[in-house]
């Protein structure tokens, strides 16, 4: 059995990934880190370097990689994953997919004071990014809906969140 979790960035996917996996028996794998070992420098760096394009790319082979030759994982994707490419045909082909589901607000608050270590939004600026996070999840929503299970995170633990995902499995 394979995991996908998906959502947009601070909806926590890594958080609630590690907790799944712990609680499966499961190989956690957060996509970005994984992009990051592979490449050998940090998604910061990729996109500064090499641009968007680039990183896209990679990413949509790298998930291919690791979906296509592992069984039993837990995935964290990055927010833009499943926007790209074929990357959501790849997710629905090889796992179960769940879209975990954080309001603007949510979002916003976890964001605001870590927008430096989030490569697209480090120079929006806070005063910016709740629009920017509207203009983004409108976007990106009907890509996250194609998952199999939403879940709302809003207001939740990271324990409540993992028993509702073990619940629909």
């Amino acid at each position: 059995m394979n995991i996908v979790l998906m959502g947009y960035m601070a909806s926590g996917k890594s958080a609630i990934g590690k907790v799944l996996a712990k609680k499966l028996n499961l190989q956690f794998i957060d996509l970005d880190v994984f992009i990051e070992e592979n490449e050998g420098v940090t998604i910061s760096e990729l996109f500064q370097t090499k641009g968007e394009i680039y990183f896209r790319i990679k990413e949509g082979e790298y998930l291919k990689e690791i979906l296509e030759k592992n069984t039993n994982i837990v995935i964290s994707c990055g927010g833009g994953t499943p926007c790209y490419g074929n990357n959501l045909e790849i997710i629905k082909k090889y796992s179960i997919s769940f879209y975990l589901k954080a309001s603007m607000n949510t979002i916003f608050e976890r964001l605001k004071n870590e927008t430096s270590e989030r490569p697209l939004v480090a120079t929006i600026g806070v005063e910016n990014l709740k629009e920017y996070i509207a203009k983004h999840l409108f976007e990106r929503n009907e890509f996250y809906e194609k998952s199999n299970y939403t879940i709302s995170v809003d207001h939740k633990t990271i324990e409540t969140i993992e028993e509702e995902v073990v619940a629909l499995l």
